[in-house]
């Protein structure tokens, strides 16, 4: 039996790790095009792109994981019995309950890992991401100063470069125009400039060679116009606000977090937010107990088909349920129904289908609880492949 045990392990390792690499890979490329386009108009550094996504797969994860498990259990399924080792298993006196021993282990794995995502990773990866949204806006990630743009360092100070060669080391073509809080000011043309750091991380100096600087303030007759070979030019960097702490919206916060909030949150609308979100979460990833069952009964075919119907459906399922747990947690977090009912039931609904699936193909002489979809998808391919046979008779 142990050989059998490390069989099914294999069949259902390759399409499990390979279905979450995909899916993870496939919703990283979808933000990733709309995070290139947010971090380039902010003018922050490219590498903050992968530390962004980074920082989103937990949450990706926590959808790939269970499409993973379902896929994994389903193909290794759909392979045993197309090529008839299912029969043989079930000759010999193997009943599908024993055969979903290392499914079941697979699930509690897999489910353990997702309730460490979504109770602890993924809230502060999350607040992760969120702040280095706050530092893009507002600069804290050392912005880069655009060619041929004017760009404002805080509110006194504009800059102005035409090119930029060697990663922004050499600088040519400079304006600056700084203005002081007793109304003087200062504008500053160069031929080139090159940016120094300094002991104080809230101050640069902007070394500037052959250039002209012209200073003037209310009460001078004339601007004073000096040109220089050097100049030195303190730059203060503006000083950003702190970001909030984490905590301050529901996707940051941990299981415990949210079950203390819970109980202690002093308005109505807190306290059945904090709800919904928790139960939203320990909901998914009970539904994970209930894949195997399901693979099994969607990834076992009629007797003489190779239809993947199975697949497609499984794929249907596990979608619909998640939008409707979406659903049901906003109107829980609206207050409308208790968090409770509001998740809770969809889950009943959800197990006593896959439960009675699992009887059907389990205990129920020549059961498929999709038997009847299967002869309506045939038919109708049937009668997709007679309609375009008819036309292209009709053309010839």
């Amino acid at each position: 039996m142990k050989s059998i045990d490390r069989y099914m392990a294999r069949l259902i390792a390759l399409p499990l790790f390979s279905t979450l690499v995909i899916a993870a890979m496939l919703l990283i490329l979808d933000r990733m095009l709309r995070l290139f386009d947010f971090v380039a108009t902010q003018g922050g550094p490219v590498s903050v792109v992968w530390r962004m996504l980074a920082n989103l797969l937990p949450e990706y994860l926590g959808l790939g994981i269970p499409i993973g498990l379902m896929l994994g259990i389903l193909l290794a399924f759909r392979r045993l019995t197309t090529s008839s080792e299912l029969d043989v298993m079930r000759g010999v006196g193997m009943s599908y309950s024993r055969l979903l021993r290392v499914p079941y282990a697979y699930a509690v794995v897999l489910a353990l890992v997702n309730l460490a995502i979504v109770g602890y990773v993924q809230p502060r990866a999350r607040y992760a991401y969120e702040q280095l949204r706050f530092e893009l806006r507002t600069g804290a990630l050392g912005a880069s100063i655009k060619v041929g743009e004017f760009t404002h360092l805080g509110e006194r100070m504009t800059i102005r470069i035409e090119q930029s060669r060697e990663g922004g080391r050499d600088l040519s073509g400079i304006f600056v125009n700084v203005r002081t809080p007793t109304r003087d000011w200062i504008a500053v043309t160069a031929e080139q400039g090159q940016f120094l750091g300094t002991d104080d991380k809230n101050v640069i100096i902007f070394r500037l060679t052959n250039g002209t600087l012209i200073h003037n303030r209310p009460d001078f007759r004339t601007p004073r116009v000096l040109t220089f070979s050097s100049h030195d030019l303190p730059i203060d960097l503006p000083r950003f606000e702190n970001f909030r702490r984490r905590g301050g919206i529901n996707l940051e916060s941990g299981l415990i977090e949210l079950a203390r909030r819970g109980k202690t949150a002093t308005t109505e609308a807190e306290r059945d937010s904090s709800r919904a979100e928790f139960h939203f979460r320990l909901a998914e990833v009970a539904s994970m107990f209930l894949l195997p069952m399901l693979a099994l009964a969607l990834g076992v075919p009629p007797k003489r088909s190779s239809s993947a119907l199975g697949v497609f459906l499984s794929i249907v399922l596990i979608v619909t349920y998640h939008k409707i747990n979406q659903y049901a947690a906003d109107v829980g977090e609206l207050g409308r129904i208790d968090p409770l009912i509001a998740l809770w039931v969809p889950f009943g609904v959800f197990a006593g289908l896959v439960f009675w699936m699992y009887y059907t193909i389990a205990y129920v002489p020549g059961g498929q609880p999709i038997g009847a979809l299967e002869r309506v998808f045939a038919k109708a391919g049937k009668a997709v492949a007679r309609r375009f046979s008819t036309k292209r008779e009709q053309a010839a």
